[in-house]
């Protein structure tokens, strides 16, 4: 039984190998990074984090002036009056980290939909090139998938190319 299966098997790697093979890869992570709509997206972000980065600043500095005017207070307060500037203080400071960790999140996140949109995009003329130009398969290059290829394959900056002429 197990030599009827090899033969079948033989039979169908003889048919592929026969058939005329049209391979290419792309490389999506350099696609996204120099494609128009990819580079818009990192400047984008990059206002984004530069914008947060400035009011990250601004509230730490006032965090700071809060904490040194509290210790210069703090021998001449009373025990409820420096609680009550201490609490204050706690609460300001764990408001700041909420706010920290929202723009993180924030900013991650908008990343993560830019760099979507954009791959999607890319998805759509990947497969359009694939089907005009009769590609029997396309590969996403990755270290842990594609070990080696020729750059003879190698599509990615027609890829870029088309998709940046169709957002004109």
């Amino acid at each position: 039984m197990s030599w009827v299966m090899g033969i079948v098997l033989l039979g169908f790697i003889e048919s592929v190998w026969a058939a005329d093979l049209k391979i290419a890869y792309v490389d999506i992570r350099k696609a996204v990074n120099e494609s128009n709509s990819g580079k818009e997206a990192k400047k984008s972000i990059t206002k984004d984090v530069e914008k947060a980065e400035h009011l990250n600043a601004e509230k730490q500095k006032e965090l700071q002036t809060m904490k040194e005017t509290l210790e210069k207070q703090a021998p001449m307060l009373t025990t409820d009056a420096r609680a009550a500037k201490e609490k204050e203080f706690q609460s300001k400071l764990r408001d700041y980290q909420r706010w920290v960790d929202d723009n993180q999140k924030e900013i991650q996140q908008k990343t993560m939909e830019m760099n979507q949109s954009v791959v999607i995009g890319l998805q759509k003329v990947i497969e359009k090139i694939g089907t005009d130009e009769g590609y029997t398969l396309i590969l996403e290059k990755n270290e842990n998938i594609v070990l080696f290829a020729t750059k003879a394959i190698d599509i990615t900056d027609r890829v870029i190319k088309t998709y940046d002429a169709q957002k004109k």
